[in-house]
């Protein structure tokens, strides 16, 4: 299989990681290549989903929301799970729902003000008709934050 990227590839992600500010005219600047090369990057980047947006990553904590947990939801079987995935869409506090093996259906991340927010938050998600069971951890600390440049690095090799 080919590498997805290459290593102008790589140092571009690196650079756009490093300063999301940079712009194309700086990148090209940075790493010694023309301006339309990176625009041309770029652009093949976004179309392959490498890169899924330009957005600037928000942090909850900045947002008011210190306290982050995991819940696992077991979903009520014969249901396909759209309808509460509508359910937790519409709920601002879950950030992501992935469908997972195991014990549950999904897992659910979720952030909140304090402790009784949580509580708020965990029973409005499991208010669904078809929310069976839930079982919630809360992290204490972010060891590891969410990380993509290693596997920008490892693509390389």
């Amino acid at each position: 299989m080919p590498h997805p990227i290459d290593d102008l590839d790589a140092r571009l992600l690196a650079l756009l990681e490093e300063d999301p500010q940079v712009g194309v005219l700086g990148a090209s600047r940075r790493l010694g290549v023309a301006r339309g090369t990176v625009q041309s990057r770029l652009d093949k980047l976004v179309a392959r989903g490498v890169i899924r947006s330009f957005a600037p990553q928000l942090d909850p904590v900045g947002l008011g929301y210190p306290v982050t947990a995991f819940s696992t939801l077991e979903i009520r079987q014969g249901t396909g799970g759209g309808p509460v995935l509508e359910h937790l869409h519409d709920i601002p506090e879950v950030l992501e729902a992935h469908t997972i093996t195991g014990s549950g259906d999904l897992m659910v991340r979720i952030v909140a003000r304090d402790n009784a927010d949580l509580q708020r938050v965990i029973d409005l998600v499991v208010m669904h008709e078809h929310v069976e069971r839930s079982s919630t951890l809360i992290a204490l600390s972010t060891r590891i934050p969410h990380r993509t440049r290693p596997l920008v690095e490892r693509a390389l090799s």
